[in-house]
């Protein structure tokens, strides 16, 4: 996670990936169905399966196993080219954004619609939405960690989370 569990509720787009939230964490799922139905919060879940989450959600992509880095990228892809990262903070609190926006350059939603099987328009909605919001909160479990490439998903993510202040 991103933020203190009392964040969530205050959140206005809550992304969550790599966790069966509703099953495996049902006190902290209650906060991001109350999110959802009392305060508007969007509800982005990523996952191959329909959880029960999916039913609270705003948008679901549903990637190919083990293709995390390339969605992450693809997001940061059109954060990016989009100018709706947060410059202010990426200049004062980051290091080597040039080297980020190279690695992502290539990820375009078409490129990685054929590596993910997210489609290209599912992927740019999702980025879009996020990228937008005033409080985002990324919700992860061990679906990203306990992989051959998890560390690389959690690094994408801390990025996604930076590049969005």
């Amino acid at each position: 996670m991103t933020n203190t569990i009392a964040d969530i509720e205050t959140a206005d787009v809550i992304l969550i990936t790599g966790s069966n939230t509703s099953e495996n964490h049902p006190v902290l799922s209650s906060f991001v169905k109350r999110a959802a139905k009392f305060n508007g919060a969007k509800v982005i879940v990523v996952d191959p399966r329909r959880i029960k989450m999916v039913e609270a959600a705003e948008l679901w992509l549903r990637p190919n196993l083990g293709t995390d880095v390339a969605w992450l990228n693809g997001m940061m892809h059109v954060i990016i080219k989009e100018n709706l990262h947060d410059k202010e903070f990426i200049e004062n609190r980051t290091e080597e954004f040039e080297a980020l926006e190279k690695t992502v350059e290539k990820y375009t939603p078409e490129f990685v619609e054929g590596i993910t099987g997210i489609p290209a328009e599912s992927l740019v909605s999702a980025a879009r939405l996020y990228a937008n919001a005033k409080n985002g909160s990324l919700l992860y479990c061990m679906g990203i960690t306990q992989h051959i490439s998890g560390t690389d998903n959690v690094k994408c993510l801390a990025n996604l989370a930076m590049l969005c202040g």
